[in-house]
């Protein structure tokens, strides 16, 4: 594959929350929103919503996030709509992290890759989530497209879904990173990763989702080494909706705090279509305050 000559996505990212702060819209477009802002629960309605909330933070953030599963169940049509929106925000300066949560083997995990990340693809997006509980090992064809081409790949490690601790508090009884907790060694293994594909940079293009609500110390996961240069971006859901206090950014992830991504999607769209500008530049004022 060519190498790209775009800038790494790490550093994109750097340049972006030096501008407008760390605060990732979550585009999540429930039922329940899509009626309370008055639009058709169907792809029409996607779109109108999608567009609306790209207009609220184009110059305001520095990501967003659109929540791939609520377009895909819509088809080919709902997919349309993600393609509009994400080339929406591109257009406006936003960068897209996908949150697609991919995770396969071989040529099946390159090709999920080459759809999010590949530049030229309809869906291509800055960066994609993606699931590595089938061996680390499988998402390098997704870790080797970004290198090329200037993407980025959020690595699933601390969730914070209860269902999630009976895997992610497990102990590795077998290679390098035997002894640690699963969630701590998918933590360990990106910022090592970044180490070797970034290095000499200020910020790597490889990150972790690390849930907001989660105990650190409980799964295991060293928050020190995603401070390590180059740093570990982290994006931490659970902000609002779910409960995590902006206030408490600091407190709960340490020296990971200036490298994490406040995700919000549900307490900033609930402000509907008149009020989400308002709710993105209170949000965005919180967490600007939360890491002053």
């Amino acid at each position: 594959m060519t190498e790209s000559h775009t800038a790494a996505f790490g550093e994109r990212l750097a340049a972006a929350v030096a501008v407008n702060g760390p605060l990732c819209v979550g585009i999540d477009p429930h039922e329940y929103l899509l009626e309370e802002w008055g639009l058709p629960v169907n792809a029409l309605g996607l779109h109108d919503f999608g567009m609306r909330v790209i207009e609220a933070c184009a110059g305001e953030v520095a990501i967003v996030k659109p929540q791939v599963a609520f377009y895909e169940r819509h088809g080919s049509a709902g997919f349309r709509a993600l393609e509009d929106l994400i080339g929406a925000a591109r257009a406006a300066g936003v960068l897209v992290l996908a949150d697609a949560k991919r995770g396969d083997l071989g040529s099946t995990l390159q090709a999920y890759a080459e759809a999010w990340l590949l530049p030229g693809s309809p869906l291509e997006a800055d960066a994609v989530t993606v699931a590595p509980y089938l061996g680390f090992g499988s998402l390098e064809p997704a870790f080797e497209l970004a290198k090329s081409a200037g993407k980025g790949v959020f690595v699933l490690a601390a969730t914070s879904n209860p269902e999630a601790r009976e895997l992610q508090t497990s102990i590795l009884q077998h290679g390098t990173a035997s002894g640690s907790s699963v969630a701590g060694s998918m933590v360990s293994l990106v910022s090592e990763r970044n180490a070797t594909d970034y290095a000499g940079l200020s910020t790597g293009s490889l990150g972790v989702v690390l849930g907001a609500t989660v105990d650190f110390a409980d799964l295991g996961v060293d928050l020190a080494s995603v401070a390590t240069p180059p740093t570990t971006p982290v994006l931490a859901p659970g902000f609002g909706h779910q409960g995590a206090r902006v206030a408490d950014l600091r407190s709960v992830f340490g020296p990971a705090a200036p490298s994490t991504l406040v995700a919000a999607s549900r307490s900033i769209l609930a402000a509907g279509p008149h009020g989400i500008v308002d709710a993105v530049r209170r949000q965005k004022h919180e967490v600007m305050e939360a890491i002053a």
